[in-house]
């Protein structure tokens, strides 16, 4: 059995599946090379069409692939990470950083359909609430007591 998943590992040019490693029992650190090759295949998406999102050349992005894996400036990994629909935290780690819950979920998506449900009255006093406490955000610096 050890001999088959070797042989997987070289035919995947050196990333073996997560998945594999956790029926084994074993972990693997995943580095930014292997996410980002791992998110390609799962993504089926192929490094010219990753320069065409991103915005990187496709050399640049081979050298991150190759097996030196040269590892990108944030700024580069942050276009990447965009034009793959993931974070910087998921290609350097392999792991989701947990984020605290906001309101710009999909009761802040529904926000302006209810708004719209409501009399113009209660419309134009919501508006002025919002007003006041950005202008009160704005006028408050981080460590004010109020």
């Amino acid at each position: 059995m050890l001999n088959s998943i070797k042989y997987y590992n070289n035919t995947a040019n050196g990333v073996l599946s997560s998945s594999i490693y956790a029926v084994l029992g074993y972990t693997q650190k995943m580095g930014f090379r292997e996410n980002l090759k791992s998110e390609l295949s799962y993504q089926g998406m192929l490094v010219k069409e990753l320069a065409l999102l991103s915005g990187i050349s496709r050399h640049t992005l081979d050298n991150y692939l190759n097996v030196r894996g040269h590892t990108p400036s944030a700024d580069i990994a942050v276009k990447i990470a965009r034009a793959l629909g993931v974070s910087v935290e998921y290609l350097v780690t392999g792991e989701e950083i947990p984020r605290k819950k906001t309101a710009s979920g999909r009761e802040f998506l529904l926000l302006p359909d209810t708004v719209r449900l409501l009399s113009k009255d209660d419309r134009r006093l919501i508006y002025g609430i919002v007003q006041l406490f950005c202008n009160e955000r704005k006028n408050t610096r981080p460590g004010d007591i109020g």
